[in-house]
């Protein structure tokens, strides 16, 4: 997703052009041509050697098939978060937009991501891999997916502060978090990537090169760095690899461990309360208790507390599972150089593009197991008529999301 992407060496083209693998390497990676010769011939033997490099190839082969299944699903599950989201019961509360904007971008993602994979993993040659369409193609879809990505990106780390807000600031949330804010936390978290990402949009571009065959000339198109990119020493590649890794990776992945951290600590503090409530409960007359009316008054508020909570902790650590490791490996490609870059970045390009599509479709799974009122809506709107006419009838309706 966050990757440049390598075109796959296969066998029938290697004997139709007469290249060798690392011909195709040099074509179809980033050709940093700023380094030395000498440098390129060490490239093959630093970083990510052996068992290692042997796994990602392995896993290379089936990753066409496992990511279309990964789409198919999320595409579905993100299309039913967006028509559950916006029922009226529950896009009046802002925090739900924000859900529906994420649901969005990771579904727009997905569906620009199953050509791709039909394109790069499942056709039994590649022989036209190498025309000046697929090279737009290919272009197109390192821009979209960057930029979609970094979207979702933006609007998980607006959720993540809004949520700190909403509960560290109880008595001012209303004015701090109202519908207002909402809007422009989402123009700014829809808008802003198209900035960050400014650097990528100028450092490709599509190149050329021509082979003597047989046949006569064969010219092959591919995504190399830009001649803008290429002048004073890289510097361009240099900027856009540490904006990546810092602004767009770790930044908001640190960002999202300090607010799981306190998220987990109102766990904590609630359910400790709960528990005292219990035991203060217990040693007050049954009579006096049940007339006070505290106890599910305060219970509830807990629990409501207590589920939103579990769920966005659920959503955040799931994001840091899959995006922080893309982030170490640009920050390393960005102090290692190209080596490390071309050797190691690449080479888990299909790992890292699987983890971010699985970031994406497993979200409607943590709405349903942890929200109880998405489960309700849902039920509404998709269990059949028959089932809804026996199911028991709930006449309370909890807000889970805050």
């Amino acid at each position: 997703m966050d990757k440049q992407f390598i075109l796959s060496s296969h066998e029938t083209l290697l004997n139709y052009l007469n290249l060798t693998e690392e011909d195709v390497d040099y074509m179809m990676t980033l050709n940093l041509t700023f380094t030395n010769s000498s440098s390129v011939d060490t490239l093959a033997a630093c970083y990510c050697s052996g068992g290692i490099r042997d796994l990602a190839k392995s896993y290379r082969s089936v990753h066409g098939y496992v990511s279309l299944i990964v789409c198919a699903f999320g595409t579905i599950a993100n299309l039913l978060n967006v028509i559950v989201l916006t029922r009226k019961e529950l896009c009046s509360v802002p925090i739900n937009r924000i859900l529906t904007g994420i649901a969005i971008a990771d579904m727009l993602v997905m569906l620009e991501y199953v050509p791709f994979a039909c394109y790069m993993y499942l056709r039994p040659s590649i022989l036209s891999e190498f025309t000046y369409t697929g090279a737009v193609f290919i272009l197109f879809h390192t821009h979209f997916s960057q930029v979609l990505h970094t979207i979702s990106i933006c609007l998980t780390l607006t959720l993540a502060i809004w949520r700190y807000v909403a509960i560290r600031y109880p008595q001012q949330s209303h004015i701090l978090c109202s519908e207002q804010r909402c809007q422009q936390a989402l123009s700014a978290a829809f808008l802003l990537p198209l900035l960050i990402c400014a650097p990528s949009y100028l450092n490709f571009s599509i190149r050329s090169t021509k082979v003597l065959e047989k046949s006569g000339v064969v010219v092959l198109y591919h995504i190399d760095l830009s001649q803008v990119a290429k002048e004073d020493d890289g510097l361009l590649y240099i900027v856009n690899l540490w904006v990546y890794a810092v602004l767009i990776k770790i930044f908001p992945c640190l960002l999202l461990t300090v607010i799981s951290y306190w998220l987990i600590n109102v766990l904590y503090r609630v359910n400790r309360k709960k528990q005292e409530l219990k035991s203060n409960t217990f040693n007050m007359t049954g009579a006096g208790a049940e007339a006070s009316g505290g106890k599910p008054k305060l219970d509830r508020a807990g629990k409501r507390i207590d589920r939103g909570a579990r769920m966005l902790v659920g959503v955040f650590l799931l994001f840091l599972i899959t995006d922080f490791p893309q982030g170490i490996l640009g920050l390393l490609s960005g102090i290692l150089g190209r080596c490390f870059f071309k050797n190691c970045y690449h080479l888990f390009g299909e790992i890292m593009d699987i983890l971010a599509l699985l970031n994406g479709a497993i979200n409607f799974i943590l709405y349903c197991s942890m929200s109880r009122q998405f489960r309700t809506t849902f039920n509404q709107l998709f269990k059949p008529k028959l089932l809804r006419k026996w199911a028991p009838s709930h006449t309370e309706v909890q807000t889970t999301f805050v």
